[in-house]
């Protein structure tokens, strides 16, 4: 698919730069997943049918990564055409992101997400690593990088099969609240099932657990641990290692996310409004106590700060109500090792690795409650400063590459 005969005169940051995003993004070598567009779509006579075909092609795992030249850059291309300092080839179409972005929309394709690299296309020592890895990413200073990445993925077709659920609920000291999950929990697959991993409860949630899970046992699948490490994170981990159905979701033993909204999570996800669907509780006004008022502060600057470093939008990273598909977080699961055991509440273990695979990422807005039993597990001066950690290693293992 790509023009042998392009050979610009800045090739090796650009073909570096091309390998170092497979270098993020790469799955097991027996799984080949990507399409690389380097500088093609420049060529193409008719893009939207490009893609038409192109779509035919793939597989809904695969991702398009499409790498193209900034419109602000065409005149400073042309003079280096003009003083012999690139060969001469004829770029017919240059394109703005947003209409990539339509033509793939047209094309049956999602955008997943889109960057900007390169400030610096010449080859200076050490200035020029360190302008294109640093400088190029910061805002106002991307507006002027030199190549655009755009990661796109075809839409699937809907299915008539309806898939099944695992629903796992991380739950430390939360036994008044273990009835009222399976009550009010929705049906939504045929076959959904119900995971319990208790965590080191001071009260009685595992004799609990164990009660509902005979009591229940003929109307729900419901499946109990007792987790060996420490952390919600750990907790989610081997919840999501016991599922065995379809679609896997999370949810707060606290209640305090409505068991009902997961049927919405279920429905963006199996008419593939996205991949990775996260829950967020910063849009919809909150009961008095339900959330303190530095936590608020604190969850949309750290909001703000891992959609910049993310490339996705995100308004709340904290949500405990996540859902992805059991295919997806097999891969995800499979390349942990790159993030490594690094998150001690497992958000941000499927938020990056969700990144990571190029998922389509799509936000919920839920009602967040106010707690009506037990207290809250999260320490604030603590957490906090576990999130700036990974605010730091986010930066280094995704952004600034």
């Amino acid at each position: 698919m790509m023009n042998q005969t392009h050979r610009p005169w800045y090739k090796a940051y650009f073909y570096g730069l091309l390998s170092r995003y497979i270098l993020v993004y790469a799955q097991p070598k027996d799984d080949p997943r990507f399409v690389v567009l380097s500088g093609t779509i420049h060529y193409e006579r008719d893009i939207q049918k490009f893609f038409d075909e192109l779509h035919d092609r793939c597989a809904s795992s695969t991702r398009v990564i499409i790498l193209y030249y900034s419109a602000l850059w065409k005149p400073m291309v042309d003079l280096a055409t003009f003083l012999g300092l690139r060969e001469k080839t004829a770029e017919a179409n240059w394109i703005s992101p947003e209409d990539i972005a339509s033509i793939l929309l047209l094309s049956d394709f999602d955008t997943v997400l889109q960057d900007r690299k390169v400030i610096c296309p010449v080859y200076i020592p050490l200035v020029s690593n360190f302008i294109n890895r640093y400088v190029a990413p910061l805002p106002f200073f991307r507006l002027f990088c030199m190549v655009n990445i755009l990661i796109a993925r075809p839409l699937k077709k809907k299915k008539d099969k309806k898939p099944s659920v695992s629903v796992i609920v991380p739950a430390r000291n939360e036994s008044g609240n273990i009835k009222n999950i399976i009550r009010r929990l929705p049906r939504m697959g045929p076959d959904d099932e119900l995971i319990f991993v208790e965590g080191h409860s001071k009260d009685d949630t595992w004799a609990v657990i164990q009660a509902v899970q005979k009591e229940y046992g003929k109307t729900i699948c419901i499946k109990s641990a007792q987790q060996e490490g420490i952390g919600k994170g750990d907790a989610i981990r081997k919840g999501l290692a016991m599922a065995s159905k379809e679609i896997l979701m999370t949810l707060d033993a606290d209640l305090t996310v409505p068991p009902e909204s997961l049927s919405v999570f279920y429905r963006a996800i199996v008419e593939d409004k996205g991949e990775f669907i996260n829950g967020s509780r910063l849009v919809y006004p909150m009961e008095k106590r339900s959330m303190q008022f530095l936590n608020m502060v604190a969850n949309r600057f750290f909001a703000t700060a891992f959609s910049y470093l993310l490339g996705q939008r995100f308004k709340d990273t904290l949500c405990g109500t996540k859902v992805i598909s059991r295919e997806n977080y097999i891969m995800l699961a499979a390349n942990r090792k790159y993030f490594g055991d690094f998150d001690p509440f497992g958000d941000f273990d499927l938020i990056f690795g969700s990144v990571r695979l190029c998922l389509k990422i799509v936000e919920i807005p839920v009602r967040y409650s106010e707690r009506l039993y037990g207290t809250t597990n999260i320490k604030r001066w603590k957490h906090g400063a576990v999130l700036f950690r990974m605010l730091i290693y986010a930066s280094k293992k995704i952004k600034f590459i």
